[in-house]
This record gives structure tokens, C-alpha cells and sequence, in this order.
């Protein structure tokens, strides 16, 4: 073929929260997703590895950024201090420019860990870890109107741990906000139609297959996934956009918890508070934090209600006097020289890094040995199979001395735990399936090579191709590379050097002090947070 093939100027982005590769590939072969077997045909496609873990908030930083986490800034869903508190992360803690931030004007919507909204050019809806619609949740914030005038009763996301026992109500309850996310989506595309970035994703599918892994059930609600990515390839088409359709992380049954504390525990690296002054008063007579924390709830207190309105050391300090089997409150950290927080995330307990520390850094090598050794052996209770991943931070995370020392994360059906518990192993409860590190990138345009193949592809991949598919310079400092597989050879980007550009992002130095108490309890619903 001769000559040049056109060339986009404009890029959409339709996320798809958890949606794994092996399940688009099966169900689009068997003609079941016409929408997504048309643009396997059509073009790029191909598996996406997420981070490690692979998690939402770590995930879709590195789609719209193109930089590993020690670069975004973003390790999880709660930012832990030298002081052993933590706080929700928020947009603000985003060190790296998004594709959004670079590419004007832009629509923006639902996209996990964009609250609080930013100014940009252009319109934004911020998505996941919004702590409710009554929040300024919009820019321009008029668009808020607009949106409760479109969408009443408009909801940042259900209420998760009211369907743990009736189920039944769960599927017909994702397809009702499923509803109201597509109509976000066209009221962004009504009033933004001069964009040249339109990012918007759907968190429903990771939500569903948290609680029901169930194939029928999953392949029903992808079928109304694939009539909406229907509806936006209609759309791209008529604008001559590029359409990249990723999802963060795949997904995945499990059936067994692990907790690694217990194990740190058990082998002394952790020690757990005594039940000795008014901690053992407290819990000689069976008041515990959990009970204490409910009971506030119940009258409308939450813990960061306390925070906003408390210094966070006086919180944490009658917090840590209170029983109970908190990661981060029920540790003797004068004693203790590893502890686990978030996702697998293990912190040595060394002397520069944290208050209470008592690890000499130059220990720390040697500790982190000790440690994986330690979680390499834990196996599968009457075999010898391993149940946990064990990573490296400073391998994974290179340019932040602050990162987690390692990353521990479940094999297969078995998914990792931070609490402190007696026995190593547990139920998952309602938790049926979890993250997979493959998820899917497909993308279709008029430089795309039909048919062809996408390999190798990881998440911070994805804004780099966008750029250089349009024409746009890329990140100096970006991790990711160009996925020229994804590009027919005869196609612009192809043809023309990648171009780079340094990027700065300045960030917001006041606190976000809102009550988080409605997203954590999402959060929890879902086995994020305990």
C-alpha cells in the first residue's frame, strides 16, 4: 500500500474496571459480544498488564499518566504516615500531568481517584473515592446542575455491603447505575463536543464480579458493556477519533484469605499491643474498637468526621487505647520490625522512615531477605504450592525511597488480608472473585492496523500510543513505551520519531478534610478495606 493512511487528532478512552482478557476472547469468539468481536476485527487488541498489585488505584493513575506508581504518587487507597495514621488518597496526591491535563479540552468521567475535581479545560465528573454526590463532585461546578437535572437521585456508587445477603438484588441494582453512568456519558458528549481527550470509565463490572462470580450473570451484564461500546464506536467514527477500550486489572475467583500479618506475628517481626492499663479495662468489658466505631456511626460520627474536627494525633492516640485487630492501631510499633498495610504493602519499621521505628536502615536489606523467605514458604495448607507473590518495592518503584520494601499478593484463589488474626487462613465471606494482573486493551481509529495483534502491552503503555497516535509528544520521564504494533505500517505514527516533552504537575497544599465514611464502607463491602 502506498501513500499515507489518515492520521486522528483525537483520542477517547473507554475504561472497563476489571474486565480480564480470557473472558472478552472466549465470549467474542463464540459470537456473544458483537461489539467487541467488530473491534478485535478492527483493530489492536490484545492483554494489558496492570501494576503490582493490581489494584484501582494504583491502575488508573499509571493508564492516564504513563508512569509506574513511585512517579503518580499513588500506592493505594490510603496514604499511610510516618506517625502509623493514614488518610484516603485523592487527586491531589497525583504527582504526574494526566493525559487530560495535556490534552485540551478534555471530558472526563467517573474515573477512579479523580476527587477532589481538578480545573481543567474542559468538563470533569469525578468517579471512585468520591465520598457522595452532595460533594463538589463536578468542574465546573455548575455542571452539577446539570447533571441532577439529567440524572436524579444521580449516585457515585451502590451501597455494597446492603446486598452481601440478598444477591438476588445485585445484578438489576449494577444495571440501574450502569444506566445512569451511560447517561453521564451523553451528557458529557452533549456539552463537550469539541474534546480531544474524552476519558470516561465504568467501574460496574469490577463492582459485579466482586460479588458474584458467576459466568451467565457476568456475560449478561458484559452484553450491556458491549451495547454501550457499541454506542462509542459510533460515536469516535463519526469524529474521526482513535478509541482505546483498556480495563486496569483482570479478574478471577478466590477462596481462601491469607493473612499475612499472622505470619509476621507468629515469627516476631510484629508485636501486638498489650490488653494492659485501659486497653485491658476496655476489653475486660468487651468494648472494642469495632463496637465503639459503630456505635459513633450510628449517630452519624465517622472516624474522619473525628479527624476533620480532632487533631489526627489525638484521634490516632485514644484510637490505639481502644481493643481490637487493627493493622495500623493494635501494633506495638517500639517492638515491631515489618507490618503490612493496604494491599500487601510491607513496611519495615526502620528508624529514618517512620516515628516508632527501631530498624537501622542498613538492617534493612537483611530484614527484607528474611522476609521474603519467610512469605515465599507459606503453602498451601496439605501441599507444598506457595500462596503468595512476593515483590520487591524497590525494584517495582525505583525513584521513591518512600514505596513499600515489598509487595505481597495471593496466588491464584487465595487473596492477601492485613488484618491480625489468630489463624493464618479465612473465609472470603461475600467475596466471591478477585484482581488477576490481565486485563484487555483493544483500540480502533484511523491509523489502527485492523486485525493485528497487540503483545506485551502494560498499563503505562496506554497514554504514550494515545499521544503518539495523534500526533502528541510523550512524557520525557513517562515508563511506558509506544505500542507500534497497534499502528498499520503505512499510518503516521509509524512513520514519524516519538517526540518528548517534560511535564510538571503542581499539587494542592490544603487537605482534603471530607467524610470518607461512605466510601469506606464501599471499600469494605467489596474486601478493599477491613
Amino acid at each position: 500500500m502506498s501513500g499515507s493512511t489518515p492520521t486522528a487528532d483525537r483520542a477517547f478512552v473507554l475504561g472497563l474496571d476489571g474486565v480480564p482478557w480470557n473472558l472478552i476472547e472466549r465470549w467474542t469468539d463464540e459470537g456473544e459480544l458483537p461489539n467487541f468481536a467488530k473491534l478485535r476485527e478492527e483493530g489492536a487488541s490484545g492483554t494489558l498488564e496492570s501494576t503490582r498489585p493490581a489494584t484501582t488505584p494504583l491502575a488508573w493513575p499509571s493508564i492516564a499518566t504513563g508512569v509506574w506508581p513511585d512517579k503518580h504518587g499513588i500506592y493505594g487507597f490510603q496514604k499511610l504516615s510516618s506517625g502509623y495514621s493514614h488518610r484516603m488518597y485523592t487527586s491531589q496526591d497525583r504527582t504526574q500531568p494526566a493525559l487530560w491535563d495535556q490534552l485540551e479540552p478534555a471530558a472526563v468521567g467517573n474515573v477512579p481517584m479523580t476527587y477532589p475535581p481538578e480545573e481543567i479545560d474542559g468538563s470533569l465528573v469525578s468517579g471512585m473515592m468520591t465520598p457522595s454526590a452532595s460533594e463538589d463532585f463536578t468542574h465546573p461546578p455548575e455542571l452539577a446542575d446539570e447533571l441532577d437535572e439529567r440524572i436524579p437521585d444521580y449516585d457515585i456508587s451502590l451501597d455494597y455491603p446492603d446486598y452481601a445477603d440478598r444477591l438476588e438484588e445485585f445484578p438489576g441494582a449494577v444495571s440501574d447505575i450502569l444506566a445512569d453512568r451511560r447517561e453521564l456519558m451523553r451528557l458529557l458528549m452533549d456539552r463537550q463536543d469539541d474534546w480531544r481527550l474524552f476519558f470516561f470509565v465504568y467501574t460496574a463490572p469490577d463492582r459485579f464480579q466482586h460479588l458474584m462470580w458467576d459466568h451467565e450473570k457476568i456475560l449478561d451484564h458484559y452484553k450491556e458493556l458491549d451495547e454501550i461500546l457499541g454506542e462509542v464506536m459510533e460515536y469516535t467514527d463519526e469524529r474521526d477519533a482513535d478509541l482505546y477500550v483498556v480495563s486496569d486489572h483482570g479478574f478471577g475467583p478466590i477462596d481462601t484469605l491469607v493473612y499475612v500479618n499472622h505470619f509476621l506475628e507468629k515469627e516476631g517481626y510484629l508485636v501486638q499491643e498489650d490488653d494492659d492499663g485501659t486497653r485491658g479495662a476496655l476489653a475486660s468489658l468487651g468494648i472494642s474498637r469495632d463496637g465503639v466505631m459503630n456505635a459513633l456511626n450510628r449517630v452519624g460520627v465517622s472516624e474522619e468526621l473525628l479527624v476533620s474536627a480532632l487533631p489526627r494525633a489525638v484521634v490516632d492516640s485514644v484510637a490505639s487505647q481502644i481493643p481490637g485487630d487493627h493493622a495500623l492501631y493494635d501494633v506495638d510499633y517500639e517492638q515491631t520490625k515489618a507490618f503490612v498495610h493496604d494491599a500487601g504493602n510491607v513496611y519495615i519499621n526502620d528508624t529514618e522512615r517512620f516515628e516508632s521505628g527501631i530498624v537501622p536502615p542498613s538492617d534493612v536489606p537483611e530484614i527484607k531477605e528474611e522476609l521474603v523467605e519467610l512469605f515465599e514458604s507459606v503453602t498451601e495448607p496439605g501441599t507444598d504450592e506457595p500462596v503468595l507473590h512476593v515483590f520487591d518495592g524497590d525494584e517495582l518503584f525505583p525513584t521513591d525511597e518512600n514505596s513499600p520494601d515489598l509487595i505481597v499478593n495471593g496466588r491464584g484463589t487465595y487473596e492477601t488480608r492485613n488484618s491480625i488474626a489468630e489463624e493464618p487462613f479465612g473465609d472470603t465471606g461475600s467475596t466471591s472473585a478477585s484482581h488477576r494482573s490481565e486485563g484487555i486493551m483493544l483500540c480502533r481509529g484511523p491509523s489502527i492496523d485492523p486485525g493485528s495483534r497487540l503483545r506485551g502491552a502494560r498499563v503505562v503503555d496506554v497514554a504514550p500510543t494515545l499521544l503518539h497516535g495523534i500526533g502528541q509528544p510523550v512524557p520525557s520521564n513517562a515508563d511506558g513505551r509506544v505500542l507500534f504494533d497497534a499502528f498499520h505500517e503505512d499510518s503516521q505514527p509509524s512513520r514519524t520519531k516519538v517526540e518528548r516533552v517534560d511535564v510538571d504537575r503542581t499539587i494542592g497544599d490544603e487537605a482534603v478534610d471530607d467524610d470518607f465514611t461512605d466510601v469506606e464502607d464501599r471499600l469494605k463491602g467489596l474486601g478493599y478495606m477491613e
